[in-house]
């Protein structure tokens, strides 16, 4: 009994022992923080006390904004020098979210106010508290508000998470974030999108109008440009007056004070009505401002002609309108921008340059891929009046100042057209997945919902239909859908629809006038995937004008190339297995420059053995190798099975993932490129038909489509090609659209073919 006991107060003794230590580190300043400050690339623990954190900022939901930081009795922000993703999963979780989808630079969210509490953050991603990351120090910082850093957090919330930590700055109802035009002439309420009307707020659960004293076109060039619209135009203040006497108006904003360069109309000097105000807009009525959509929202065919499409800046990657990498013309080829101090205003130029409104977002990190052309322009400054990002200041790059995975992007303010609402999937496991039915006025002028004949539906049709909901690229046109079988809708309302990829909405593409389906069961409608990322691949044209040769290649080793269709048809006649053929041969590097990997379509069970040459072909046609001639027609061809999909090697910090050996998956990773070398079966254009003279060597992959991808007008190669009977040369090999249309006629007056077809 008396050991028991013993034995009791041992344990007690020993436990009291272990927990006292950290009871005194929870409750007391330890010498391991004093440690931790004594060290200076990590920060210390600023106070005893849980650090707050809140989001703020404009436009923005609540798990997106500026982030603010409380210290030392103060709301300070972080600076963007070397944030990271990984910084804001700690900020995220701190905040009690699962994650992080995101983060901002450049102030995206509007310049903080105070102390810039935080520079040079650098997470490992298991910190607690953004505290615990290394950093110059609290206080300690080289920046400006221009540089404010933000997150967009996943919209999901830790579970058990009690106390939200989030801190909304915005308590009041004094703030702007919801911003409309209301028609109010009979013809405008008709059309799409509102081109003018009454300037309108969100306010509690209705709309508010603004006062018109002091009112100028800065503020209107705000408002159109928040609505997707590229200018602003006068409107005649007589017609409305007579209209808005006759309404009663509640004026929630009394001034408003824009320079005409902010994106939001939340960033420009505001001053709110009183709750009490006896004459709230003495000698004014509500704002109304009239605006002027960019070409590809015109409906006016008159002004459609006097509407000029910028020659010499494009965006390319992106899954909707109005974004994408951007990209600028200089000496006839195109090339990219280096995201180094790439802000909402200059962003707001390229936007408005091409028709659209402002900026929503200036993306950086080559978030819309990576170009492969020329980068031009780095640390570009305008000033948000510009009528070009070509007038604005900028710096002349080398190679060494920027690379590819620093391409800028937009995402540019777009009018409401509301094209998402005469769409929808059905049947699907998710939001991005179902079979495709349509809202169509019928014979009656009603609306009535209806299927789509999934004869001759492919990727290019799926393309838009995903960009018509706002869902993304791509990832499969389904000619089936039994699978999805889950709604009343059962008539075919559409068949024989056939789309360029760019267009819009489905109502845009071609269709037969009166529907015409062989397969008409609703088993048979067409029926979609989309998803938010896609692959693009490109063909370094390089490699291809280095590596070109000619070989004269005996019988008697090319039958597993005949028996896989690699030799043209007059082989079939020749004396095997003597003679030889004229192969003109070369390398092709396949690089992957979008956000997804490439895969096959087809998995690997239904991958083909061709025992011949002893692997599995997981894509029946990968590439299409054509020799043409002066007229466009054919005079040699051969194509790429994909037999061995597989990174061969990749950029810095990207990891192989796919390898061919052992049955192994087959693809070519976001970063990496795969390498078909010119010693290898069917690399090569069987020209021993072929006479000397000049032609065009053209090299189209992915040719069917069959993978989606995020771009399609960059999957053809083509070079000028001199063939004088002995040798072969190549020359001014390019990417189909990396130059100018000038410079393309001039190279070829002649689009190519991309079929695979001889004429």
């Amino acid at each position: 009994m008396e050991k028991s006991r013993r034995g009791q107060q041992l344990a007690l003794s020993l436990l009291f022992g272990l927990l006292l230590p950290s009871c005194v580190t929870q409750t007391t300043p330890s010498n391991a923080a004093t440690t931790a400050a004594a060290t200076p690339s990590r920060t210390p623990p600023p106070q005893t006390e849980r650090l707050k954190v809140r989001l703020t900022g404009y436009p923005r939901k609540h798990n997106e904004g500026r982030v603010e930081l409380f210290y030392k009795g103060e709301w300070g922000t972080i600076c963007d020098d070397d944030f990271s993703i990984t910084n804001a999963n700690v900020l995220c979780r701190q905040l009690g979210f699962v994650s992080a989808t995101g983060w901002t630079h450049s102030a995206k969210y509007g310049k903080g106010q105070g102390k810039i509490w935080l520079d040079n953050v650098l997470c490992n991603g298991g910190e607690r508290s953004i505290e615990n990351c290394k950093s110059r120090g609290w206080g300690n910082s080289d920046c400006t508000h221009d540089e404010d850093a933000g997150v967009v957090c996943k919209d999901e919330r830790i579970p058990g998470f009690l106390d939200s930590n989030v801190i909304d700055s915005q308590v009041d109802e004094n703030k702007v974030e919801e911003v409309r035009l209301r028609p109010v002439v009979a013809t405008a309420k008709k059309k799409v999108p509102t081109t003018e009307g009454v300037v309108e707020v969100k306010y509690k659960d209705g709309w508010a109008q603004i006062c018109d004293l002091g009112w100028t076109i800065k503020n209107t060039r705000v408002v159109c440009g928040m609505l997707g619209f590229p200018h602003e135009r006068k409107v005649n203040k007589n017609f409305y007056k007579l209209y808005l006497e006759r309404q009663k108006s509640y004026f929630h904003l009394h001034s408003v004070a824009c320079t005409g360069t902010e994106v939001h109309l939340a960033a420009c000097p505001l001053e709110f009505n009183k709750p009490n105000a006896t004459f709230p807009c003495a000698g004014g009525m509500a704002a109304v401002v009239s605006c002027m959509p960019g070409l590809l929202f015109t409906q006016n065919n008159n002004l459609k002609k006097k509407l000029k499409r910028s020659s010499n800046v494009r965006l390319k990657g992106g899954a909707k309108v109005g974004e994408g990498r951007v990209e600028v013309l200089k000496d006839n080829e195109w090339g990219s921008v280096c995201d180094d101090r790439w802000n909402l205003l200059s962003a707001s130029v390229v936007c408005r340059e091409l028709g659209f409104g402002s900026a929503k977002e200036a993306l950086t990190g080559a978030r819309m891929g990576q170009g492969i052309g020329p980068i031009y322009m780095n640390e570009v400054k305008c000033l948000g009046q510009e009528k070009s990002i070509w007038n604005c200041p900028f710096k002349n790059i080398s190679s060494d100042d920027c690379k590819h995975m620093e391409d800028a992007g937009v995402r540019c303010n777009i009018p409401y057209m509301g094209l998402e609402n005469s769409i929808r999937l059905t049947g699907g496991r998710t939001r991005h997945e179902g079979r495709v039915e349509v809202l169509s006025p019928d014979s009656n002028g009603t609306q009535s919902w209806g299927l789509i004949c999934g004869e001759s539906w492919s990727t290019r049709e799926a393309t838009v239909a995903c960009r018509q909901l706002g869902l993304g690229y791509a990832n499969q046109g389904l000619q089936e859908t039994w699978y999805w079988d889950s709604s009343n809708v059962t008539d075919m309302l559409l068949s024989g629809v056939k789309c360029s990829g760019t267009e819009m909405a489905l109502s845009q593409c071609q269709h037969h006038k009166t529907v015409s389906c062989q397969k008409a069961a609703a088993k048979f409608a067409a029926g979609v995937i989309c998803s938010e990322t896609a692959s693009d691949l490109v063909l370094n044209a390089p490699v291809v004008q280095q590596s070109v040769y000619i070989e004269d290649r005996p019988l008697h080793m090319l039958y597993c190339a005949a028996e896989e269709d690699c030799l043209s048809q007059s082989a079939a006649k020749a004396n095997w297995p003597y003679g030889h053929r004229r192969l003109l041969r070369f390398s092709s590097q396949i690089h992957n420059i979008g956000r997804a990997d490439f895969k096959p379509k087809a998995g690997r069970h239904s991958w083909v053995w061709h025992a011949c040459h002893g692997h599995y072909h997981s894509m029946n046609i990968f590439t299409h190798y054509d020799l043409l001639n002066s007229n466009g027609t054919k005079v040699a061809e051969g194509h790429k099975a994909s037999f061995c999909l597989e990174d061969t090697d990749c950029q810095e910090s990207v990891s192989k993932r796919y390898e061919c050996a052992n049955f192994g998956d087959q693809g070519i990773t976001v970063g990496c490129w795969d390498l078909y070398r010119h010693d290898i079966d069917c690399q090569w254009i069987d020209i021993t038909d072929v006479k000397p003279g000049n032609y065009i060597l053209q090299v189209v992959i992915n040719p069917n489509q069959e993978v989606a991808e995020s771009d399609f007008t960059n999957n053809a190669m083509k070079c000028n090609c001199k063939y004088d009977g002995h040798r072969i040369w190549l020359h001014n090999c390019h990417i189909g659209d990396a130059f100018s249309e000038e410079a393309e006629r001039r190279f070829d007056k002649y689009p190519g073919e991309l079929n695979n077809q001889i004429s």
